[in-house]
């Protein structure tokens, strides 16, 4: 059987508002949907907070990295001498 929105979409794809982004639990035409994002559709605010909170989870750790790799870089800049190339001219 086609999909709903398949029909009113021309796609025969599934959509993203078919099942729930976390749980893949069916979305059915007269349920509720939870939308994150734009673009990320959840079968309850359980769902859907879960995702968020895994998001920021991943967001924070990556900030950590990120923080991490900019003070490694920085400590090594630290370490390198500094040599100055120039030209000189004499008259």
């Amino acid at each position: 059987m086609a999909s709903y929105y398949a029909g009113v979409f021309g796609s025969e794809e599934p959509h993203f508002l078919e099942s729930c982004s976390l749980c893949r639990k069916h979305l059915g035409r007269n349920s509720d949907i939870f939308m994150y994002r734009g673009d990320k559709a959840f079968c309850s605010n359980e769902c859907r907070e879960e995702q968020i909170e895994s998001d920021e989870a991943k967001e924070k750790s990556w900030k950590l990295s990120a923080r991490s790799l900019r003070k490694k870089s920085s400590e090594a800049a630290k370490d390198c001498k500094t040599v100055r190339t120039g030209t000189l001219v004499v008259a």
